[in-house]
């Protein structure tokens, strides 16, 4: 059989730990492998590139970099509102995900990162963005 590559539906499984003191923050190995398409950016681009060229069975390290992960911090992506802006029926607290609509009406998604009495602050970076990550993967099967 061919190695992976773009256009393959690919089961793998993983271990993703932070590369600065080795704490696992993601791993596939209690559970069903992860199920995904080469070249469909569904996962992100050092995860994918760990993968291409792989054959069943086959295993690798990969460290990645925030530009091939989850991007760089930006400061502009957390911004405070106030509470009343919220939802009547929304409690914030702490590191709480909250669904939100972009000015072009789309889905995007932040963390509650402050909250006092008047105002809440949000974060729209990726929970993993600034980190450099460490990922252990095996190919398990190209479906």
């Amino acid at each position: 059989m061919a190695p992976a590559s773009k256009g393959d539906k690919v089961k793998v499984h993983y271990t993703g730990t932070f590369k600065e003191n080795g704490e696992v923050f993601d791993s596939s190995r209690d559970g069903e492998p992860l199920e995904f398409v080469l070249g469909e950016g569904m996962v992100i681009a050092g995860f994918e590139g760990a993968v291409l060229g792989l054959n069943p069975g086959e295993s690798v390290s990969v460290e990645i970099a925030p530009e091939d992960g989850y991007g760089h911090y930006n400061e502009q992506l957390a911004f405070e509102v106030r509470r009343e802006q919220l939802p009547p029926e929304v409690e914030p607290e702490l590191n709480m995900m909250l669904e939100v609509r972009t000015e072009e009406g789309e889905a995007a998604y932040v963390t509650v990162t402050e909250v006092n009495d008047e105002t809440v602050t949000l974060d729209g970076n990726h929970p993993l963005a600034d980190k450099v990550l460490k990922f252990d993967v095996e190919l398990v099967e190209i479906v």
